[in-house]
């Protein structure tokens, strides 16, 4: 699939950027058939707007020079995840521990808790149950779930 390929080669040119780079990481790249590049980065204390512009900048030229797109017919948007943008890394959900979040699981059941410990098959969330609120913890096995998101807290 020639799609694969060019976010193959973006997925380079991007990491590349990004080796000296430490804090922030890349979380993924879209495409849409209007040649309109989506790429999201994240950070371990979150990605400042100067930081997704200069990237921006920097990357777009790396694509221009590397004519994946016919006559250079492409657009670039990089930004963070939302917090509609479910969490798809490890580091994601490390950066996230403290935070509400919501799990989902393939049969479309769902649980909300506190994300409280994350290992590398799985990670912990607090959940309030009943009226009184108890507090019970879930251990759930990453290779066990849909996705995650982020909730948002008033």
């Amino acid at each position: 699939m020639a799609n694969e390929h060019v976010i193959t080669a973006i997925r380079e040119l991007a990491e590349g950027l990004l080796a000296n780079d430490p804090d922030n990481f890349l979380v993924d790249i879209r495409i849409k058939p209007t040649n309109n590049i989506k790429l999201f980065l994240d950070g371990d204390k979150g990605v400042p707007v100067e930081k997704l512009v200069s990237f921006n900048r920097a990357l777009y030229a790396l694509l221009e020079e590397a004519a994946l797109f016919p006559d250079n017919d492409f657009s670039l948007e990089v930004s963070s995840p939302g917090l509609d943008e479910p969490l798809k890394l490890h580091r994601q959900y490390l950066k996230n521990i403290g935070r509400k979040v919501e799990v989902t699981f393939p049969d479309g059941s769902a649980k909300e808790g506190t994300l409280m410990a994350v290992s590398d098959s799985n990670f912990t969330i607090e959940e309030q149950i009943g009226k009184k609120k108890e507090k019970k913890t879930t251990e759930i096995n990453f290779d066990e779930i849909k996705h995650t998101k982020v909730c948002i807290v008033f």
